[in-house]
């Protein structure tokens, strides 16, 4: 299965963009902003601008995920779109 979204970013209130799933997910991750220093962060439900990895302006990003396992975002500046597209396996 193939699901694929959106978001626009808070800069201080995490959004999930990768649910739990009963399977392993293949999660894409694409920064949709083209200006300089405007960076999307990735991580727990507890991601902060300062606690976690980020992607570039442009850049992607693939994780795999363990089923169960979510991924939430937040932006530095606010309001910046991440594009996402899951690839959920076969059971």
């Amino acid at each position: 299965m193939i699901l694929h979204n959106v978001y626009v970013l808070s800069d201080t209130t995490p959004t999930e963009v990768v649910g739990p799933a009963t399977q392993r997910q293949v999660a894409h991750f694409h920064n949709l902003t083209k200006s300089s220093n405007e960076y999307i962060y990735l991580g727990s439900q507890t991601v902060t601008t300062s606690n976690s990895i980020h992607l570039d302006p442009g850049e992607s990003k693939e994780i795999t995920l363990e089923p169960l396992d979510t991924i939430w975002a937040v932006s530095d500046p606010d309001g910046l779109e991440l594009g996402v597209l899951i690839v959920r396996q076969s059971q």
